[in-house]
C-alpha cells in the first residue's frame, strides 16, 4: 500500500477520479433539494465525466510550468483554467439542453458560455489542489532527501572512524613518532604529533553533513597523507593539481577520505617500492571535477567499482552520500590509470558558499 501512496502517476489517477467522483455525487445530491427530475443524474455524470476527460492535460500544462517564475506561473494557470472552464461550460449547457430539456436551442451562441464563472472556480479548486499535493510531496521528496543525506553521511563519518581510531593505525603513527623521538628527531617528532592531533580534531568535530570549501577538504587529506608518509617515507609520493578556480568550491565534508585511504591501502602498501598518489581538481563549466589517482597494481572493475570486497565499502558508501546529497546530478567512476593503477572519478555540480546562500 505505501508503495502505492509513492507512484506518483498512480496516486494522481486515483485522487483525479475520486475527485470528479465526489463532483458528481454532490451536484446529484444538489439536484435532489431543487426537485430535479431522475433523468438529472445523467447530465451529472457526463458533465463529471468532461470534467474528468479535459482536466488530464491541465496535469501535463501545470508540470511545465512548476519551474517557471511565480507570476508566469499564476497567469498561465489562471489562462488554462479559464480556457478549459469555457470549453467545459459549452459541454455542460449543451448536456443539459440535449439531454434534460429535450432539444432546447437558446437564441444566441452566447447562451453555451452561460455559468463559465462557475465552471472556473471549479477548475481553479482542481488547480489548487494540484499544486498544493505535488508541493507537499516535493517537500516530503526533499525531507527524505536530507534524511538519507544525513544518515549516509553519520554511516560515512563512522566507518572514517572506525579506521581511525583503529589500533593498528594509532600504533603504526605512534610508533613511527616514537622511532623520531629515539633518533633525536624530535621537531619532526612534534611536528607528527600535531598533524595527528589536527587530523583526529577534523574528523572528530567536522559535520559531515555539512558542505566545506574544497580547500579545507585537501587540508584534511594532506594531514592524512602527511601520517602516512612517516611510515612509508620515500615509498610515498603525492602530487597536487588544483585549479584556483576550484579552491573555494563546496564539496561533501569527508569526501576525499575514502579515497585517499583506498589508493594507500592498496596501492602504497601492497607494493615493496611504494606508490605514487595524484589528487586533482578543476572547474568545467558548472560541474566541479575531482580525481583520485594511484599507479598501484590494480583492481578488476565491475559497473564502475572494484569487483569483490577489495576498497569497494568506501567507494559504494561515498556514491551512496553523493546520490543522497545530489539525486542524479552527479557521477562517480572508476576506471584504469595509465600506464598502471587506478583513478577515482567525481563530478558535482559547482557550488560556492555564495551560491549556496542563494538557492537556500
Amino acid at each position: 500500500m505505501q508503495k502505492f501512496f509513492e507512484d506518483r502517476h498512480r496516486l494522481f489517477w486515483l485522487l483525479h477520479t475520486l475527485g470528479w467522483v465526489g463532483f458528481a455525487l454532490i451536484s446529484y445530491l444538489g439536484s435532489l433539494f431543487q426537485e430535479m427530475r431522475s433523468a438529472y443524474w445523467i447530465v451529472v455524470a457526463l458533465d463529471a465525466y468532461a470534467g474528468w476527460l479535459l482536466t488530464i492535460p491541465l496535469r501535463y500544462a501545470f508540470q511545465r510550468v512548476w519551474h517557471w517564475e511565480p507570476w508566469k506561473m499564476l497567469l498561465s494557470v489562471l489562462a488554462v483554467a479559464i480556457l478549459i472552464a469555457a470549453v467545459w461550460t459549452v459541454f455542460r449547457n449543451f448536456n443539459y439542453w440535449e439531454i434534460y430539456r429535450h432539444g432546447f436551442k437558446p437564441d444566441s451562441w452566447t447562451q453555451y458560455f452561460r455559468q463559465t464563472t462557475v465552471g472556473f472556480y471549479v477548475l481553479l479548486s482542481w488547480s489548487g489542489l494540484y499544486f498544493g499535493i505535488k508541493y507537499y510531496q516535493t517537500l516530503q521528496q526533499e525531507k527524505q532527501k536530507s534524511l538519507t543525506a544525513s544518515n549516509k553521511a553519520h554511516e560515512a563519518q563512522l566507518k572514517m572512524l572506525r579506521y581511525q581510531l583503529n589500533p593498528h593505525f594509532l600504533f603504526n603513527t605512534l610508533n613511527a613518532i616514537s622511532t623520531l623521538v629515539l633518533l633525536n628527531e624530535s621537531d619532526t617528532a612534534n611536528k607528527m604529533l600535531v598533524r595527528l592531533s589536527d587530523f583526529l580534531r577534523y574528523s572528530l568535530y567536522k559535520d559531515p553533513i555539512k558542505k566545506v570549501p574544497l580547500q579545507q577538504e585537501l587540508y584534511a587529506a594532506n594531514l592524512y597523507l602527511e601520517i602516512e608518509k612517516v611510515r612509508f617515507s620515500e615509498r610515498l609520493t603525492i602530487i597536487y593539481d588544483i585549479d584556483e578556480a576550484a579552491d573555494q568550491a563546496l564539496v561533501p565534508s569527508l569526501i576525499l577520505q575514502p579515497l585517499v585511504e583506498n589508493a594507500i591501502k592498496y596501492a602504497v602498501a601492497s607494493q615493496t617500492s611504494g606508490g605514487k598518489i595524484m589528487i586533482t581538481a578543476q572547474k568545467f563549466g558548472h560541474d566541479l571535477l575531482m580525481e583520485v589517482a594511484d599507479d598501484g597494481p590494480g583492481m578488476v572493475i565491475s559497473d564502475g567499482l572494484p569487483k569483490g570486497e577489495s576498497g569497494g565499502v568506501g567507494l559504494v558508501n561515498t556514491k551512496e552520500r553523493l546520490a543522497a546529497l545530489y539525486d542524479r546530478n552527479f557521477s562517480l567512476v572508476l576506471t584504469h590509470n595509465h600506464p598502471r593503477g587506478l583513478k577515482v572519478n567525481i563530478r558535482i555540480p559547482f557550488e560556492t558558499e555564495s551560491t549556496d546562500e542563494t538557492n537556500a
